[in-house]
């Protein structure tokens, strides 16, 4: 037996006919996807909001652009508190956008591995909350 159908077999069926999945959010946001023959049930797609990722990427952005300026400022031999404060908060900024992340994937993706039965997803977002938190 080959790995997806290991794996769909654990989940408690596999398909081996194209079919198409929809799948409804909390927020009521619905979107659907298409598997072609065989697969693991908790395979399952990797959906986000786009205008919510386009504001992470924002985010990240400014993030980027802030964290060359403290650099430059240390190149240069700015005053080291100076510099300290602007790299505090280039940090908050970064864990901000990484909630904001966590959110994003809580509403999406891990309410749809919830309805897949992925436990396989609910272990990984569980290491990276831990990894995340410290």
């Amino acid at each position: 037996m080959d790995k997806e159908k290991k794996e769909a077999a654990a989940h408690g069926h596999t398909h081996d006919h194209p079919h198409t999945h929809e799948h409804v959010h909390a927020d009521g946001t619905v979107h659907t996807h298409e598997h072609s023959g065989a697969h693991a049930h908790g395979a399952h797609s990797h959906t986000h909001d786009p205008e919510e990722i386009r504001a992470i990427v924002n985010r990240l952005s400014r993030s980027i652009g802030h964290l060359e300026k403290v650099k430059r400022m240390v190149e240069n031999g700015d005053d080291c508190s100076d510099v300290l404060i602007q790299l505090s908060a280039v940090r908050a900024a970064l864990t901000s956008t990484g909630r904001l992340l966590l959110k994003e994937h809580l509403q999406h993706c891990i309410v749809e591995a919830l309805d897949e039965n992925d436990t396989e997803a609910m272990e990984k977002v569980n290491k990276a909350i831990d990894q995340f938190m410290k």
